[in-house]
């Protein structure tokens, strides 16, 4: 695999590991850090494809080093490893510009998967992680309807007509919020639902050029800034729900 990595991880025994597994499987892990501070001053050094980092380390935790590296270095991307036991550190992550999570028990096709993932501009979601981004977006406030089964499109026959107001930023004329299509809102839930771009033209019968088009639109008019936002944004408005939970 053609990509540049730094690994960090303040347990020697985790991060020695991940560098040796990764080795094996061809990727060139250029730095390996301790703390967040050392993982930023690697990624000046080196200038890495992606970062993968811990959440809890000491000096800089994993959080504020993400930031800081989307921010001062915005070609390096980051893929966080955790353990489940913080959620609040692994929203503030996404918030910060992670665009891949991991667990630390991840194996190594998995790894690669992420990696390759988050360098074609997708999420890097593990099954486990993405659950549990979507349990813990399923329990917050959502926008009152328009709800309607996963894998269905939006439209007028599911409550989505013309003049229906449903909250601040929808619009009056679908019913959608922030001005989104009928189509734009179906491939924001088939993107909720963990489909990439290729299983999307396929669900959808259109050119993987059409699923890109329509996923720039939606990003730019949600303000959302990758896949694993856009996962968030679908279920808070109340455009997909959790495995589970559909209205039929």
């Amino acid at each position: 695999m053609s990509a540049r990595v730094v690994v960090a991880d303040d347990q020697s025994a985790v991060r020695e590991g991940i560098v040796m597994l990764l080795g094996l499987l061809g990727v060139d892990v250029v730095g390996a850090a301790r703390d967040g501070e050392e993982a930023v001053a690697l990624v000046a050094e080196h200038a890495p494809d992606v970062v993968l980092m811990d959440l809890r380390m000491p000096r800089c935790d994993g959080v504020e080093a993400t930031r800081r590296v989307r921010t001062e270095y915005p070609g390096t991307q980051v893929v966080v490893l955790t353990t489940f036991d913080d959620d609040e550190s692994l929203f503030a992550a996404l918030r910060a510009g992670a665009r891949g999570f991991l667990t630390k028990d991840a194996g190594g096709e998995e790894i690669v998967q992420a990696i390759s993932a988050v360098l074609s501009g997708e999420a890097g979601l593990s099954p486990a992680v993405q659950r549990r981004l979507l349990e813990r977006v399923a329990g917050e406030p959502a926008v009152p309807p328009p709800a309607f089964s996963r894998g269905q499109s939006p439209g007028p026959s599911q409550g989505l007509g013309q003049g229906q107001g449903l909250g601040q930023n929808q619009s009056q004329g679908t019913g959608l919020p922030d001005g989104l299509t009928p189509r734009e809102a179906e491939v924001l839930v088939l993107i909720a639902e963990g489909l990439s771009n290729t299983e999307i033209s396929r669900r959808l019968h259109v050119s993987q050029a059409t699923v890109k088009t329509h996923i720039n639109n939606l990003f730019a008019k949600t303000g959302v800034r990758d896949r694993a936002q856009a996962v968030r944004y679908a279920y808070v408005q109340g455009l997909a729900r959790a495995p589970g939970t559909d209205i039929t």
